[in-house]
């Protein structure tokens, strides 16, 4: 008596299943998924000063704000910057406030530096800087103790495409063996690098990644990061990023 109903209904939860397969992946909805942005550095320690003595706070600042702009005007009208006054207490901090706000991605801004036995002395507007030249290009960190670390190094992957297919290249002098360096490379043609005890990166409950926007010890590169289209360049390469990443997380 169970047969003649059992079997059209199998028949229909089969064809169900067969259109919920070839249904395509959701959509992203950028306007609910949270980023934040950590401008990296503080106003009393700067980190970095670039060839011509500029700090590397006011750099990682003016780029996160570019980056916070193009973000909302794409959608994803959560983002949000940690540490633009430049007067957060404690990197623990920087990843508490993206916690308390529900972060689903943290992005560290940052500009790059050599190590002291690169650095030369030149002189520019009456004053003498250091400088080196021997480098430039992005670089990208993630963290395998941070508990979301295949989402870090894949945001990481999508945000060096992104980059590269837009002109900019990676600078592999991470990978260096000498003190201070030594990072493992996780990818070389994307400047993608493993740095484990990064704090911001491996506390972070949310997928993590720090950006080396590029090295202002390198004078021509300074010059290159304080350009407006290029700073759009670099949000522009973000937002693609963001915009894969989203759309690859479950329920969007």
């Amino acid at each position: 008596m169970l047969r003649p109903i059992l079997r059209p209904f199998c028949l229909f939860c089969l064809v169900l299943c067969a259109v919920a397969a070839a249904a395509p992946a959701p959509a992203c909805l950028p306007d609910g998924f949270v980023i934040a942005l950590d401008v990296g550095h503080t106003l009393r320690s700067p980190g970095a000063t670039s060839a011509r003595g500029v700090p590397e706070f006011r750099f990682n600042r003016a780029l996160a704000a570019v980056v916070a702009d193009a973000l909302t005007a794409a959608g994803f009208g959560k983002t949000f910057i940690i540490n633009g006054d430049g007067r957060i207490a404690s990197l623990q901090a920087r990843v508490a406030a993206a916690g308390r706000r529900h972060a689903e991605l943290f992005i560290a801004i940052h500009h790059d530096s050599v190590q002291l036995r690169y650095l030369d002395d030149w002189t520019t507007q009456g004053a003498s800087h250091r400088y080196s030249d021997r480098f430039h290009g992005f670089s990208l960190f993630v963290s395998e103790k941070n508990p979301r670390f295949a989402d870090s190094r894949r945001f990481a992957t999508l945000v060096g495409t992104a980059l590269t297919t837009r002109g900019l290249t990676p600078t592999l002098h991470h990978a260096e063996p000498i003190p201070g360096e030594g990072r493992a490379l996780l990818n070389a043609s994307l400047g993608v690098y493993r740095f484990d005890d990064l704090i911001v990166l491996k506390t972070a409950s949310m997928p993590a990644v720090l950006l080396e926007a590029g090295v202002i010890l390198n004078r021509d590169e300074e010059l290159t990061l304080t350009d407006t289209a290029y700073r759009q360049r670099i949000a522009a390469a973000i937002v693609a990023a963001a915009q894969q990443y989203c759309s690859g997380v479950s329920g969007r």
